[in-house]
């Protein structure tokens, strides 16, 4: 999958010419091999901050009036998901479901239904494992708890918590969240698939 070469100002002094240059070719091979809709597509699917449509023609070496065209064509597959702009315009960032949905294509892809539940299962104690040892049952509310122990003149000292253990627990429960997906998907597309079966074999020739 071809990668968006890194913008770099023309106008920008800093830059060694040699660098300047280089850049400017890979921006050429990319348009040159890439549609707008592609380019915009791959643009808008890192943006998970909310983006005008020039900052993404910008990126995706396109004119605006190119890029809002994609951009309500992705939003309306799904795709993307719209904001109210600043005067009255509108801001683009890749939408929540469509990351869900890629993310457990990807894991369908590399891993099976029977390995995947096993996974799920393990995710899952390590998550208990986590409510047990802290107390609590989010890493939002460990660190809540962290920083009102440091705050509270009269608290007993706890236990440390490593930031990296805050880090962990959230990725552990994205992840759990992504195979979950991914399960449902996978159980929903064999009993599609069975039905399907099902539906033709009940067809007279």
């Amino acid at each position: 999958m071809l990668l968006q070469p890194v913008a770099v100002h023309m106008n920008d002094q800093s830059q060694p010419e040699e660098f300047a240059d280089v850049n400017e070719a890979v921006e050429d091979e990319w348009e040159s091999e890439t549609t707008p809709y592609e380019r915009i597509r791959h643009v808008v699917a890192h943006a998970y901050s909310p983006v005008s449509a020039d900052a993404v023609a910008d990126d995706a070496l396109t004119t605006p009036k190119t890029a809002r065209k994609h951009l309500e064509t992705l939003a309306e597959e799904g795709f993307v998901e719209t904001s109210p702009g600043e005067h009255g315009g509108t801001l683009y960032r890749r939408s929540p479901e469509s990351l869900v949905v890629e993310q457990a294509a990807d894991i369908l892809e590399h891993v099976t239904t029977d390995e995947l539940v096993t996974r799920v299962t393990e995710m899952r104690e390590r998550l208990n494992e986590y409510r047990t040892e802290y107390g609590v049952d989010s890493p939002e509310e460990l660190a809540v708890e962290r920083t009102n122990q440091t705050l509270s003149e009269s608290g007993s000292a706890g236990q440390e918590i490593d930031p990296e253990t805050v880090r962990d627990w959230k990725t552990l429960r994205r992840n759990l969240a992504f195979a979950n997906a991914a399960l449902s998907i996978g159980t929903a597309e064999q009993f599609v698939g069975e039905d399907d079966r099902s539906t033709d074999e009940s067809i007279p020739a």
